[in-house]
């Protein structure tokens, strides 16, 4: 039975255990009550138009329709439930996709009872929370794509430089004495971090923003 000005939340995971701790997470607070549980994104599209729960947590990684593309589906059909992204991963591509995709805060499993609890209410009320791990992605990610090459590793800027000095990529693995298909992979790295569709652009590009000298 519903009680009433509980906050009903829905769990999603496909972990039995990390359900199980969350389950008994809710019964330590008295505003809070479990609405379901669901092991898949797919289960969960289903429970949210049987059960209509205030708040979901939702884990992302998982095998199947992920949480990104179930929180989508979820609130593009439903206004009224809540979705709190609750995983292990802070990646700037997962962050960003879970809060495009209608989340309205991202958190990390670490996180206390209390403040899981807090951003359930917050969650409730319309109201975000990020972790700092998440709101620290968000902004690498931001910077990254303003500023060209921001995200480049040291190892990618030593092989820049080489690059820009003419040096091919076997010349490249000699000089490092690492193996060709490393240092393919980290050019194919640097193209994609600096938008340039050949070598020459790249060095262009880096040359422009002052990466090397």
């Amino acid at each position: 039975m519903v009680t009433p000005n509980r906050i009903r939340v829905l769990l999603v995971d496909d972990h039995a255990l990390v359900r199980l701790g969350l389950t008994t997470f809710l019964h330590a607070f008295d505003d809070l009550e479990l609405a379901g549980e669901a092991a898949s994104g797919e289960e969960a599209v289903q429970l949210c138009a049987q059960l209509q729960p205030d708040v979901v947590l939702m884990d992302l990684v998982m095998p199947g329709m992920n949480g990104v593309e179930a929180t989508r589906l979820i609130a593009g059909r439903w206004p009224h439930p809540q979705i709190i992204a609750l995983t292990s991963f802070h990646e700037v591509d997962l962050v960003q996709g879970a809060l495009q995709a209608g989340a309205i805060s991202y958190l990390l499993k670490n996180v206390s009872a209390e403040e899981l609890a807090t951003a359930i209410r917050a969650a409730h009320a319309s109201l975000a929370t990020l972790a700092p791990e998440a709101t620290q992605a968000l902004v690498h990610g931001l910077t990254a794509s303003v500023t060209p090459g921001r995200d480049l590793t040291l190892r990618e800027r030593e092989i820049l430089a080489l690059m820009a000095q003419g040096l091919n990529n076997v010349e490249i693995a000699e000089r490092l004495t690492v193996s060709r298909s490393t240092v393919k992979f980290h050019v194919s790295s640097i193209l994609s971090k600096l938008q340039a569709t050949s070598r020459t652009e790249a060095v262009a590009v880096a040359v422009q923003h002052h990466l090397i000298s």
